[in-house]
């Protein structure tokens, strides 16, 4: 049994927030099903090349896991479906723009009175308040409105986006922590209750300590590439023939690592002898280490500096961690059967648990796949009418040839 086993989660979200919080639900044992419109679904769906089969592989590795059922949400029957499904469920996470499931219906006040145990997660750009609530946000946005991009990027060039979708990721681990939470007071009040999660405000929280330093010193940091504002040396160095990151952030390691890059004389100097004075005189010292770095090899460099007990890492490739033997030792790329697209790797499971693994068992559903199931296991609904909300498009459903046979891929 894993650790969410028997939790019901309505998943109505879309595109990359709310679809990354249910994907790592899924994995760990709750039963998501996935609501999508008809017309085309959560978004997500269209967001390709690349493309495997017929499927967005953007949508394949974010939805694993989940059961999809296909409901005109505008369709009065459909609405009092979707309120029948929330008495039966335990959470509810949606990530439209405030106000959108009020309108359909569906709002926290209504499906507090359905169920007054259901935990009602919202995420959105910025929040249920405040000036920019009714704002448009997407990652690359809210990068923007929260700060991270005037950080990111070389001081000499221009500023950059953070190469992977940090925003949404992170609103998405928060609105996680705030379900968890939410689960652990419904087990001593007997009630559920409302999550507002912001990217905004997400971002500002695992920025803290970038806020900290701002706010200790009043100085606007500005970016820095790879290197770190507190802590010097810590970032990458060019190779002969790559690059290699590193990070000193004690002065028992500065003195070990100056040994391993054959420099004893530099740990000594008593310019650099304390992080407070290499910060002070990093222009000079970064340069010296910069040209001691383009002697070797990145790999003569790792395997010196693994050696010492330096924290150091090759900068790789996403095909290098693809086929890194420490990403399959901890089975970090799974392989699964989806029923139109076929085979297909998905990221492995981040939380390796030692008596109630998780285990990824399905491929992303096809829209409305299991529109008909799902309303029989958890509405008790017969054939009869199942055929008659087919017939007049209150649902879709998708039909496949096969059952999806799935390879399990546990994280023990």
């Amino acid at each position: 049994m894993s650790p969410l086993s028997g939790l019901r989660v309505l998943d109505f979200s879309h595109a990359l927030a709310g679809p990354y919080c249910t994907l790592l639900m899924a994995q760990y044992g709750a039963e998501v099903c996935k609501i999508e419109s008809p017309g085309g679904g959560d978004i997500g769906r269209g967001w390709g090349p690349p493309f495997t089969g017929d499927q967005a592989s953007y949508f394949l590795g974010l939805n694993a896991g989940k059961r999809g059922l296909c409901i005109d949400l505008k369709h009065p029957r459909g609405l009092d479906l979707c309120l029948r499904l929330v008495e039966r469920a335990d959470i509810l996470i949606e990530n439209f723009r405030p106000g959108t499931m009020e309108r359909l219906g569906l709002g926290y006040g209504a499906a507090r009175e359905r169920n007054p145990r259901l935990i009602y997660c919202s995420i959105s750009g910025y929040g249920q308040d405040g000036p920019a609530r009714n704002e448009s946000a997407m990652d690359l946005i809210v990068q923007a409105a929260s700060g991270l991009i005037s950080i990111t990027g070389t001081p000499e060039g221009a500023q950059v986006r953070c190469g992977h979708s940090v925003a949404d990721v992170t609103a998405g681990m928060f609105s996680l922590i705030g379900i968890l939470m939410a689960l652990q007071a419904r087990d001593r009040t007997g009630y559920g209750q409302f999550i507002d999660v912001s990217m905004f405000d997400s971002m500002i929280s695992a920025m803290a300590s970038n806020f900290a330093n701002y706010l200790g010193s009043g100085i606007v940091p500005k970016p820095r590439g790879t290197a770190f504002a507190s802590v010097v040396p810590y970032r990458t160095f060019a190779a002969s023939d790559g690059e290699v990151a590193i990070a000193v952030g004690s002065e028992k390691l500065w003195a070990v690592f100056c040994e391993a890059i054959g420099q004893p004389a530099l740990g000594r100097d008593p310019d650099y002898s304390t992080n407070a004075l290499r910060l002070k005189n990093r222009d000079v010292l970064e340069p010296m280490l910069a040209a001691i770095f383009r002697t070797r090899t990145a790999a003569e460099w790792k395997q010196r500096l693994t050696r010492a007990g330096v924290p150091c890492a090759l900068v790789r490739t996403l095909e290098d961690v693809v086929n890194d033997p420490q990403s399959a030792a901890r089975g970090m790329f799974p392989p699964i059967q989806h029923s139109g697209a076929g085979p297909f790797r998905v990221t492995g499971l981040p939380l390796k648990f030692s008596s109630t693994p998780g285990a990824i068992e399905t491929g992303a559903p096809l829209l409305g796949e299991h529109s008909r199931e799902l309303l029989v296991s958890w509405l008790g609904l017969d054939e009869p009418a199942l055929d008659q909300l087919e017939s007049d498009a209150v649902i879709v459903v998708t039909r496949t040839e096969s059952s999806i046979s799935p390879q399990s891929a546990s994280g023990t």
